[in-house]
């Protein structure tokens, strides 16, 4: 089965499934300090002070209502069987939630990352779980702890905060300092 990279990633999907990927901005050089395909990581020089752009980025980011469908291609055309995990990350000067699924074949070869970006006020896309069982409990983290909605989830509920918890603490906004539920120890 043939490896993809994500400039290719983002040509099979604009032909095979027209309308999927979402406007974004790519990443250049000012952005990694490097000329593009030198072969360099992302560092800042020292004392450097030049803004970066986080939410550049060269991999596919798609419409979040699409990914049930990018999903199955991703799997069924592309012959990718291994759904390793969603991870969340909160762009809160942005307002945006993202979330970064990383797909695997089982006999080796790079990752593909899929990004799909939903507003914080709004943070709702759909389950995985029906086609990808992997996806059951990294989706109730996502939900437990940055407050990401996934209809569709047949037991969307807290994982790792206690019922009662309220709020998302891995939010950039959540306060850090003090917890309202454990109170001064009365004596």
């Amino acid at each position: 089965m043939p490896r993809v990279n994500a400039a290719e990633l983002k040509e099979r999907l604009a032909h095979d499934l027209p309308g999927v990927l979402a406007e974004t901005r790519t990443r250049t050089p000012a952005d990694t300090g490097h000329a593009p395909g030198d072969g360099k990581t992302a560092r800042p020089r020292r004392g450097e002070h030049t803004p970066v752009d986080l939410l550049a980025t060269d991999d596919a980011v798609i419409h979040a209502d699409r990914i049930p469908e990018v999903a199955r291609y991703v799997r069924d055309v592309l012959g990718y069987e291994l759904l390793s995990n969603i991870t969340a990350v909160d762009y809160l000067a942005d307002g945006v939630i993202e979330l970064v699924y990383h797909f695997f074949h089982l006999g080796g070869g790079a990752e593909l990352v899929i990004k799909v970006r939903v507003p914080r006020d709004a943070a709702v896309v759909p389950t995985l779980t029906a086609e990808w069982p992997g996806a059951d409990l990294q989706e109730r983290e996502a939900f437990d702890l940055y407050g990401v909605l996934f209809p569709g989830h047949p037991n969307l509920t807290r994982i790792y905060m206690w019922d009662e918890f309220e709020g998302w603490p891995m939010r950039k906004d959540y306060p850090k300092q003090g917890d309202k539920y454990f109170g001064d120890a009365e004596e």
